[in-house]
């Protein structure tokens, strides 16, 4: 009996200690509910990526996850990589405010940090070692100067004859505000002699383009920061999903696009051309080469209204305020043409090229009237009318709930000479002064006036019609309920627009 008993203790604590081991996959801890606190009291320091299985952007950060993973673990490392899938661990989710997919949390004493780094292995673990370690790595030996180039891409290093000067002092406050790149200090002798520097010198070691940089005079914060921007990228940076993040997350906002096939005869050539032209603007705009064979790129070309049949293409875009995009008076892609294109959008010189569609021959035919780039002012800017537009997403599941009641809208109206009920697809059609952040987003232009009232009522056609009658002074704000039920209802409520970075599904 007694042994029975034991048996079946045994057992029990067995199964217990097997529900509670922690299961790992490429040196990355594979969480659950019951293992996830277990996890945090076990290691002081763990990044979490809470991903979806199905997820495409899950899927392309993975190996550089694993990889960084491996990197901490061979360096003996106590920072711990883990993930969780939210759609079975829902309750983890929802403790953790999980909305998108992947999200990357990194636990440390106690504390949750949203991760913002880039999603290469060593953006991960530069990141890490930031927020866990100094600003800046000290260099006392050759060896640990050549291991810290051997594993990194980009290092900067600032080479200073005494480390607790005024100029090492900028240095740290530049290296501590920056997460994305490996910096070191030294005064070592040994290793001033290998790096060849006399005198103080911030240092930017690089595997691309030259090679190195060097900083030597007018050492300040100002000037370090302008100096690694200027020169942390290559001339040319290829556009993937691992540059994505240093390309629009970086200090440059204004960016010359090439559009080419690495496939095609020419792509080689257009490249140097562009690289040239890179030369002279460096640290100003940033040019970026984007491989159209690739199929990833296609929703970048849909983003910019370009075909295949448009291809080789140039456009600049800036990120500044309002994204706003340029496109060249000519089509050939030579030195000179890019640096003129550059040039004039610098000066001011270019107007914003904005996407429309043809106007179709019967827009006007229905009770709807059919908006384009080319008829939009003509049409919701006139003042003998009241004009309702909405501007929608073709993809938007909400534009195409709200379509049958817009149509009966228009029905409703179609008899009115005062009153136009349209729409617009936003998505190919861009306008200079309205800027569209949701959708399905709703304007009206009334009558007699220059004013634009946003209706952020009821999407009924009561609510609707009762907004028209009174010219936009009645039903355009939600009530409280309505006003409570889109608080709470979350994803549901108003798709995004689509933006420089999730348009193009970075």
């Amino acid at each position: 009996m007694i042994r029975n008993l034991i048996i079946v203790l045994v057992a029990v604590l067995t199964i217990t200690t097997q529900a509670k081991e922690i299961a790992e996959e490429d040196n990355v801890l594979v969480l659950t509910n019951d293992t996830f606190d277990e996890a945090l009291e076990k290691h002081k320091h763990i990044l979490v990526e809470f991903y979806a299985p199905w997820c495409g952007h899950c899927k392309q950060l993975a190996p550089a996850y694993a990889a960084a993973a491996t990197q901490l673990k061979d360096s003996d490392s106590d920072i711990k990589l883990a993930k969780v899938d939210a759609t079975v661990e829902q309750d983890l989710g929802q403790k953790y405010g999980i909305k998108g997919y992947p999200t990357i949390k990194f636990f440390s004493d106690s504390n949750v940090i949203e991760y913002n780094g880039g999603r290469t292995a060593d953006d991960i673990v530069n990141w890490l070692k930031k927020k866990t370690g100094p600003a800046a790595t000290e260099l006392n030996t050759v060896a640990e100067l050549n291991t810290l180039k051997e594993g990194n891409q980009v290092v900067v290093i600032g080479v200073f004859k005494k480390t607790d000067s005024d100029l090492a002092e900028s240095f740290l406050q530049v290296a501590k505000s920056r997460d994305d790149l490996p910096f070191a200090i030294t005064s070592n002798a040994d290793i001033l002699k290998e790096l060849n520097v006399k005198a103080d010198t911030v240092v930017l070691l690089k595997t691309f383009d030259e090679g190195r940089n060097d900083l030597t005079k007018d050492i300040t914060e100002a000037t370090i920061r302008e100096f690694i921007q200027t020169n942390q990228l290559p001339m040319v940076v290829e556009f993937n999903a691992e540059s994505a993040q240093k390309i629009f997350g970086g200090d440059i906002k204004d960016h010359i696009l090439l559009f080419s096939g690495k496939k095609t005869d020419v792509y080689e050539q257009l490249q140097e051309e562009f690289k040239q032209a890179a030369k002279v603007y460096r640290g100003k705009v940033l040019f970026v080469s984007i491989d159209t064979d690739d199929e990833e790129n296609e929703r970048v070309l849909e983003f910019f209204g370009l075909k295949q049949a448009n291809l080789p293409a140039m456009r600049l875009i800036t990120l500044k305020d309002e994204m706003t995009k340029f496109k060249p008076e000519s089509n050939e892609i030579t030195a000179d043409v890019v640096k003129t294109f550059v040039q004039s959008y610098l000066d001011g010189k270019l107007k914003p090229h904005l996407l429309t569609q043809d106007l179709p021959d019967d827009w006007d035919k229905q009770p709807v009237k059919v908006l384009v780039g080319t008829n939009f002012d003509e049409v919701a800017k006139d003042k003998s009318k009241t004009v309702l537009v909405e501007f929608y997403a073709p993809w938007c599941g909400h534009c195409k709930a709200l379509f049958p009641i817009w149509d009966q809208l228009g029905e409703q109206y179609k008899d009115r000479d005062d009153v136009v009920i349209a729409k617009i697809d936003s998505t190919a059609n861009e306008l200079e002064d309205v800027k569209i952040q949701s959708f399905p987003t709703i304007k009206m232009f009334p009558k007699d006036s220059d004013e634009v009232i946003d209706y952020n009522g009821e999407r009924t056609l009561e609510g609707f019609s009762k907004f028209i009658d009174s010219n936009g002074l009645e039903g355009g704000q939600a009530s409280e309920e309505t006003a409570e039920h889109a608080e709470g209802a979350g994803d549901e409520e108003e798709e995004p627009s689509s933006d420089h970075t999730a348009h193009v599904d970075l």
